[in-house]
């Protein structure tokens, strides 16, 4: 059985030409041990820390971290998970390496942080503890993966990440800050849509069918 709590709810706050950047963490509990989907960024560490506590853990105890991409929102306290393995995807390190000219949200740094942990790179759609499957997100950025599972009392659960940041782009269909392509954010929103009975978007509370 496949249990998940979301440590730190998403919320899309902004203040004039900033942003909070408050994205979901989420803790899922597998078969294979826990499994964390994203960071967050130092602003919110001590929550990921107290969220960690409520179910006995210290980082340390978490021996696999999901990132969804690398946008600083995202990936800011991977430093706290040491003795972890990093989850990431090849077309998102290939983006790293040549983000688009716009992109300024990838975190100085990162890279070398990076290079500080075991880091398993996947490349297509991969199942990553017993029925817990990373698969391709393209649109917010060409390397962003989502995680899908089956859960025994909410059916087909997604972690959306930035692939689906807040309702806005579940009733337009159309993501908003794009580093790809809209097109592929459209196809990316569309099959979320299409498989999902609930989604916990990168930026706002988990949306039920």
């Amino acid at each position: 059985m496949i249990d998940y709590d979301i440590l730190i709810q998403g919320n899309n706050l902004a203040y004039g030409d900033g942003s909070l950047g408050i994205s979901s963490v989420v803790l899922l509990s597998t078969e294979a041990g826990p499994l964390l989907f994203d960071t967050g960024h130092y602003g919110n560490r001590v929550a990921l820390l107290r969220g960690l506590k409520r179910h006995g853990l210290e980082p340390a105890h978490v021996p696999r971290v999901f990132l969804s991409h690398l946008h600083w929102d995202h990936s800011l306290n991977l430093d706290l998970f040491s003795a972890a393995e990093i989850i990431v995807s090849r077309q998102e390190l290939d983006y790293l390496r040549e983000p688009h000219p716009d992109d300024i949200h990838l975190p100085w740094g990162i890279e070398g942080q990076l290079a500080r942990h075991r880091v398993r790179v996947i490349d297509r759609a991969t199942d990553l503890a017993g029925d817990v499957q990373a698969f391709p997100a393209p649109g917010h950025t060409p390397g962003l993966y989502a995680l899908a599972f089956d859960h025994d009392a909410h059916g087909r659960v997604i972690l959306a990440g930035d692939a689906i940041k807040y309702p806005k782009e579940v009733m337009t269909g159309t993501p908003d800050l794009v580093f790809d392509t809209v097109e592929h954010g459209r196809e990316t929103i569309a099959d979320i849509l299409d498989r999902a009975d609930r989604i916990v978007p990168g930026h706002f509370v988990e949306m039920r069918r």
